[in-house]
C-alpha cells in the first residue's frame, strides 16, 4: 500500500477529476459525498455535452461522479422553474419543481417522465445548460401516494443536514485503505427461524450489519416495549455480540419487511448515526410499514418500540443504490445490490471485501421463479467465495405447484364461494403478495370469460398505498407490467377494485364479494378484524396464498384450530367459533421452493465455495444445508443464532 496521508491523496484525486474535465467548465472544487465525489463547476453544462466524459472520470478514480453547479452558476430558481416548463412538452404533466441550493440540483416530478428525460437525456442536459442548475427527475406516481410525497418532502426539507452528513460519511469511507487479514460473519438473528434476521460482518477495520429486523412470531405484543420477556425472542443478538452501535460503519438492508427492517430504527434511537443503504422503492416502502408498526401497537394500547421521529432519523441517514452501482461503504468493502424478485425494491447483496480478500452473496429473500410482478433473482455475480441463501422453503418437501395450476386453484375457489353466496377473505402481506394477488385477480375477471365473476374486489389496510408506491418505480417491475404502467393502464387501477374508505360495516354487510385485507399471518390489521365477523359463517371462505410463520395466528387456523379468542373492541378476549372454510393455496409465494433453491444455487456463476442458510425453520435450514452439500459438493452449513465463523 503506498504510504501517502488522507489529504493528499484526496488531493490527487480531485486534481485527476480537474484535469480530465473541459477547462471552459470552469472547475471549482471536488468533495467526497457519501460514497460517491461531487463536482462543483461554473458551467456544468460543458461537461453535460459529452457523455461520454463523466464515464471516463469515473473509471479513472473508480468512482460515481457526480456534477453540480457551483452556486455562482445557479439561474434564480423562479426563473429557472419558467425556463423547465418553457422546455419541457405539456404532455409531460408536471409535478412539484424543487430546488435544492445545497447541491444544485433541481428535482422536476413528471407523470410521463421520458419526456423531461428527452432521448439520451438530452432534455435533462439542455435545463443544465440553460439554468445551472442539475436537472434530475422524479416519477410522479400514478395513484397518490402519502407516503412517496412525505418521503420526498422530508428529503427536501432536511438537505442541510443530508448535506453535512454526506460529507462526513464521504470523508470516513474515503481514507486511505488498510489492508484486512480477516473477515468474521456473525450470526444476529434469523438463523434456524424466521424473523429478526441480522448478520454482522467484522474485519479489524470495518463492521456492517446486513438487515436489522424484528420476529413477527410473538405478534403485537411481543412487538410492544412493554411486552416483558416476550421481547427478547423479537430482536436481534445486539447485547450478546458485544456491539456497541457506535461502532458500527454501515447498515446494509435487502428490503423493507419488518423482519429485515424493522429494528433499524431503534439503532437510532439509541445512538446510531451512520448509514443505511438500501433501494429507492426500499425507502419508500420501509417508511410506510415502519410507521404502520407504531400505529399498530399504539391501537392495541402498547406502547412502541420507537416514534416517527426515530423512523424520519433513519430515512433521512439513507443512501439509495440502484441495482447495478458498485459502492465503497467503507475503506474496504464495496457494495452491489440485485434484483432478488421477492418485493419491490428487493436486493441480493454483493459485497467484495478487500482488494480481493474475500467475495459474499447473501440472498436477503428471494424468488428464483415465476411471478407477475418481476424477474427472477439474478444469478451472476463477478466473484463469490460464500453464499448466504434463505431456506424458507428449504426442506426437501417443500415443492409448490406449477403456478398456472396454483392461479387456476385459487381462481376456482374464489368462483365457488361467490357462486354460493358467501365471501371470500385473503389476508395478505401489504407489499408484496397484494400486488401479485390483484395482477392475478385482474387478468383472470377482466380477460377470461369464465371467470368474469360478478362481485367486487374491496382493497382495506396498506394495500393500496403500497401499490401507488409500485406505480412510481415500474423500471423495477417486468418488462410488461412496467409498460402497462408508462402507458396510464395500470393493472392496480382497474375497475374491478374498489378501496374501502367508510365503515368495513358496509362490506360485511353486503353481498358476495372478494376482500383483500392487510395483514398476511393475521397477527394484526384489517385481515383480523374481517376474520372476526366473517369466521362463524361456513359459506365463507379464508384463503392464505403465503407464509404464517409457526405461533402466528395463520399458522394456526392453518393447523386446524376451530375455535379462537380474540379482543373485542374493550380489550376482552372473546371466543369465536371457525366454520368458515380455509384453504391455503400453494405457489403464490415471494420465497422460492426447495426447487428453485437447489436451481440457483447450481445455476449461480461463479460458484460459491461455501454455502450458509438462514431464514428458515430450524429443519428447513439443516435440510437445505444437507441438499446444498450434495448438489453443489461443498461446504454448506446451517448457523445457529450467535455462532461466529471466520470466513477468511
Amino acid at each position: 500500500m503506498e504510504n501517502k496521508t488522507e489529504g493528499s491523496h484526496e488531493k490527487d484525486i480531485f486534481k485527476s477529476i480537474e484535469e480530465m474535465l473541459p477547462q471552459e467548465a470552469g472547475f471549482v472544487k471536488a468533495d467526497y459525498e457519501g460514497p460517491d465525489i461531487a463536482v462543483y463547476l461554473k458551467n456544468p453544462g460543458a461537461a453535460y455535452q459529452n457523455e461520454n466524459i463523466i464515464k471516463s472520470i469515473a473509471s479513472a478514480i473508480k468512482r460515481k461522479v457526480i456534477l453540480r453547479g457551483d452556486s455562482s452558476a445557479l439561474m434564480n430558481p423562479k426563473e429557472a422553474a419558467e425556463v423547465i416548463k418553457s422546455l419541457v412538452p405539456a404532455e409531460a404533466r408536471l409535478g412539484n419543481i424543487r430546488f435544492v441550493p445545497e447541491f444544485g440540483e433541481v428535482y422536476i416530478e413528471s407523470l410521463k417522465p421520458g419526456l423531461v428525460i428527452g432521448k439520451n437525456g438530452s432534455m435533462l442536459k439542455a435545463i443544465t445548460i440553460r439554468t445551472g442548475w442539475v436537472a434530475k427527475m422524479l416519477r410522479t406516481p400514478t395513484m397518490n401516494s402519502d407516503t412517496i410525497n412525505g418521503v420526498r418532502g422530508l428529503m427536501f426539507t432536511e438537505s442541510s443536514f443530508r448535506k453535512k452528513f454526506m460529507l462526513g460519511i464521504g470523508k470516513k469511507i474515503n481514507s486511505p485503505i488498510i489492508k484486512s487479514e480477516w473477515l468474521k460473519a456473525t450470526a444476529l438473528g434469523g438463523f434456524r427461524e424466521v424473523g429478526r434476521s441480522s448478520l454482522l460482518l467484522e474485519t479489524p477495520h470495518s463492521k456492517i450489519m446486513v438487515d436489522c429486523g424484528i420476529s413477527p412470531e410473538p405478534g403485537i405484543k411481543g412487538l410492544d416495549a412493554n411486552a416483558g420477556g416476550e421481547v427478547n425472542k423479537a430482536f436481534p443478538y445486539l447485547d450478546s455480540a458485544n456491539l456497541s452501535i457506535n461502532e458500527l460503519d454501515a447498515v446494509v438492508l435487502t428490503h423493507a419487511h419488518m423482519d429485515h427492517a424493522g429494528f433499524i430504527p431503534y439503532l437510532f434511537k439509541f445512538g446510531y448515526e451512520g448509514p443505511v443503504y438500501c433501494t429507492p422503492p426500499t425507502r419508500d416502502l420501509v417508511a410506510l410499514l415502519l410507521n404502520d408498526y407504531i400505529k399498530l401497537v399504539q391501537r392495541s394500547g402498547g406502547a412502541p418500540l420507537y416514534e416517527e421521529k426515530d423512523v424520519k432519523k433513519m430515512l433521512t441517514h439513507i443512501i439509495t443504490r440502484d441495482y447495478g452501482e458498485v459502492t465503497n461503504i467503507t475503506d474496504e468493502l464495496k457494495l452491489t445490490y440485485h434484483n432478488a424478485g421477492h418485493i419491490l425494491g428487493s436486493a441480493t447483496v454483493h459485497l467484495h471485501v478487500g482488494e480481493g480478500l474475500y467475495n459474499i452473496v447473501h440472498s436477503g429473500d428471494m424468488k428464483y421463479g415465476f411471478t407477475r410482478l418481476f424477474d427472477p433473482a439474478r444469478n451472476r455475480y463477478p466473484r463469490i467465495d460464500a453464499l448466504f441463501i434463505e431456506s424458507t422453503y428449504g426442506a426437501s418437501g417443500d415443492i409448490t405447484p406449477n403456478r398456472h395450476d396454483a392461479e387456476k386453484s385459487l381462481m376456482d375457489t374464489i368462483q365457488r364461494t361467490i357462486q354460493n353466496g358467501g365471501k371470500v377473505l385473503i389476508p395478505l402481506f401489504a407489499v408484496g403478495r397484494s400486488q401479485e394477488v390483484q395482477l392475478v385477480l385482474e387478468n383472470y375477471m377482466a380477460n377470461q370469460e369464465q371467470y368474469k365473476i360478478e362481485a367486487p374486489v374491496f382493497l382495506d389496510g396498506m394495500i393500496l398505498e403500497a401499490s401507488a408506491i409500485h406505480t412510481a418505480y415500474p423500471e423495477y417491475l417486468k418488462e410488461s407490467l412496467k409498460n402497462r404502467i408508462l402507458n396510464n393502464h395500470s393493472p392496480f387501477e382497474s375497475e374491478i377494485f374498489e378501496v374501502v374508505k367508510g365503515e368495513r360495516s358496509d362490506v360485511l354487510d353486503g353481498g358476495p364479494g372478494i376482500i383483500l385485507a392487510s395483514g398476511g399471518m393475521m397477527n394484526g390489521g384489517a385481515s383480523v378484524e374481517y376474520f372476526r365477523k366473517l369466521a362463524e359463517d361456513p359459506k365463507n371462505l379464508l384463503a392464505f396464498v403465503g407464509y404464517n410463520s409457526s405461533n402466528s395466528l395463520g399458522r394456526r387456523l392453518q393447523n386446524g384450530t376451530r375455535e379462537i379468542a380474540l379482543p373485542d373492541e374493550n380489550g376482552r378476549l372473546v371466543p369465536i367459533k371457525v366454520n368458515m372454510e380455509i384453504k391455503t393455496v400453494e405457489g403464490f409465494s415471494g420465497h422460492s421452493d426447495r426447487r428453485q433453491l437447489v436451481s440457483f444455487m447450481q445455476d449461480i456463476r461463479p460458484r460459491p465455495k461455501a454455502v450458509f442458510t438462514m431464514h428458515g425453520e430450524e429443519r428447513k435450514c439443516e435440510d437445505l444445508a444437507r441438499g446444498a452439500e450434495r448438489a453443489l459438493h461443498i461446504d454448506a452449513r446451517a448457523p445457529r443464532n450467535l455462532d461466529s465463523t471466520r470466513l477468511k
